[in-house]
């Protein structure tokens, strides 16, 4: 087998000139991403629409880094703020209404544990899967892996090890589920803050769900 069908394949594999050439393609996408008019929005989700496997009017605000970009598929509204980071040696599948906010890094790259098979060069990539409707707080860091279900929300600064649940609030480092998500969140904005009438007439107006 081939280094790239080894690491697409979850196996361990080598960084050889193979999988330098698809590095620098993405690199080269990157470097026209990161320094463009950061005020030229169609242009930005143009580029982004290149660099990804799939999407669906994804818009991130850079800059942003990744290792391929055609690892990763992304559904519909999705949105990255300022500075995240998605090493998608293996896929990482994002589902529709996701956001996240600065500082978020996706890591499916890994590295054996014991020095000696790690200083090998041999390296592997395990697939992450991020759910709809699904909010990422700021500094979150998401390890090979990782799952995450449907209209979740992680609390800032966490690290996410371990497969979350759909509907619940989970935080910390290690992540874990605080509680879950209910109907009685429907109107909250802030802590107990609710939102106010005229935005709340406004959503519930437009209420798919």
């Amino acid at each position: 087998m081939t280094n790239q069908e080894r690491r697409d394949a979850g196996m361990a594999y080598i960084s050889d000139d193979s999988v330098f050439a698809e590095q620098q393609v993405c690199r080269r996408k990157l470097q026209k991403l990161n320094f463009m008019d950061r005020s030229d929005f169609q242009g930005i989700g143009e580029v982004v629409k290149d660099l990804f496997g799939r999407s669906d009017g994804a818009f991130v605000n850079p800059p942003f880094y990744c290792d391929y970009g055609t690892h990763i598929e992304v559904g519909k509204n999705f949105f990255a703020n300022y500075n995240c980071t998605i090493l998608d040696v293996a896929k990482v599948k994002i589902g529709d209404n996701c956001q996240m906010a600065p500082n978020v890094a996706i890591y499916t790259a890994g590295h054996p544990v014991h020095p000696v098979s790690r200083n090998s060069a041999y390296e592997y990539g395990k697939e992450v899967v991020i759910g709809d409707n699904v909010w990422l707080g700021g500094n979150t860091v998401i390890c090979p892996g990782v799952h995450i279900g449907d209209n979740v929300v992680i609390g800032a600064g966490s690290v996410v090890t371990k497969d979350i649940p759909d509907w619940s609030i989970a935080a910390g480092n290690p992540c874990r589920v605080l509680r879950m998500i209910t109907d009685d969140d429907k109107k909250k904005l802030f802590r107990d803050e609710e939102i106010d009438q005229e935005a709340w007439a406004d959503i519930a107006a437009r209420m798919t769900f």
